[in-house]
């Protein structure tokens, strides 16, 4: 009988000790792909990018999958590997830097010195994938000129598809960013170098001179005394 019991405890201990690290396994860390952007390596244009606004489900460390029903839910095998906010952010900078040749490139807010040429004002409303479904991008971006007067408004829908994995996800999504990037500076070049077109003025209206008085006319005064000589 103990023969019996042996062997049933080695058992159990290896099913325990596979359980154990199962539940150990590290999770998988992820980052967009912001592909292999160059060296910007001129002054170039002065571009404010932001305020990027970013929807409120993507704001966390999850990595949400969509599902067909077009519910999400989070991934059981991956996160973000710190702030998916701050990644969009630098991942659009470096693509914007690159494509414009310019080292004057920043994110909002800048500093009080600094004059730009174009700001990117930029809203994404949703960035995500699913194990069956693409990656979709919709986002809306402004470009305002020296003045702060709208330039140029673009709607944004984009799509990428992959095969399946979370890292194929990931790199789709990179992909759509970098897209986008593509259409905003393809946008911002023709407006940066647009002369700015001060307002006219209305004209202002000279001050009528105050009228002098006039002068009464001297008339010859007409007399009927003679006049006597002694």
């Amino acid at each position: 009988m103990k023969l019996l019991r042996l062997p049933l405890l080695m058992l159990l201990t290896s099913v325990l000790g596979l359980a154990g690290c199962s539940m150990h396994q590290p999770t998988a860390l992820y980052q967009l792909d912001s592909g292999d952007p160059g060296q910007p390596k001129n002054t170039g244009l002065a571009v404010v990018l932001g305020p990027v606004a970013i929807a409120d489900y993507l704001q966390r460390e999850t990595l949400l999958q969509r599902q067909p029903d077009g519910s999400l839910t989070a991934s059981p095998d991956g996160r973000w590997a710190g702030s998916l906010s701050s990644d969009i952010d630098q991942l659009l900078l470096r693509q914007l830097s690159w494509k414009l040749d310019s080292q004057r490139v920043v994110m909002a807010p800048a500093v009080a010195n600094f004059t730009p040429d174009v700001q990117v004002v930029l809203s994404i409303t949703r960035l995500d994938s699913g194990a069956q479904q693409p990656a979709i991008l919709d986002a809306q971006w402004r470009l305002l000129d020296r003045k702060g007067q709208v330039r140029d408004s673009r709607l944004v829908h984009l799509q990428e598809n992959h095969n399946g994995t979370s890292a194929s996800q990931v790199k789709a999504q990179g992909i759509l960013l970098q897209r986008l990037a593509d259409q905003v500076s393809a946008a911002v070049k023709p407006i940066a170098w647009q002369p700015v077109e001060e307002p006219k003025k209305p004209p202002v209206a000279k001050a009528k001179e105050p009228e002098k008085p006039k002068m009464p006319i001297a008339s010859p005064i007409r007399t009927d005394l003679e006049v006597f000589r002694f």
